[in-house]
């Protein structure tokens, strides 16, 4: 099953009409990927943007930084807590704490077959 529009909307308007405007410019061949693809980057976003409902704490903060690389580690800490509160990463590991998990709120938005379409894409490029 191939969608035929973008089926997860960007939640600013100006987004939704510049991907829009970037799909009726695509080729037919690369119509689906691309659909795909800003469906899946919304969601996304929306998974990042909705962490605010569990606000990182600093116990939070110390247990993700405990899973991170020395390196990244060590770069995180001198940023300290207050910086790294927007951090994509730390926003994932507080939704995965509360059990909401980036690939299951992507696929209850996208839809099981919509979810599979673009992970096969992105996993087996032509």
């Amino acid at each position: 099953m191939s969608i035929t529009v973008i089926q997860i909307k960007h939640p600013f308007g100006h987004c939704n009409k510049m991907q829009e405007e970037m799909i009726a410019k695509t080729p037919a061949s690369e119509k689906e990927f691309n659909e795909l693809l800003f469906s899946y980057g919304n969601a996304s976003y929306l998974y990042h943007s909705n962490a605010n409902l569990f606000t990182p704490n600093i116990e939070d903060y110390n247990e993700w930084l405990s899973g991170l690389e020395p390196m990244v580690k060590k770069a995180m800490e001198e940023c300290g807590f207050d910086e790294c509160l927007n951090v994509l990463s730390i926003t994932r590991y507080v939704n995965k704490k509360n059990d909401i998990g980036m690939d299951e709120y992507v696929k209850r938005l996208m839809g099981e077959q919509n979810f599979a379409s673009h992970k096969n894409i992105v996993n087996n490029p032509k």
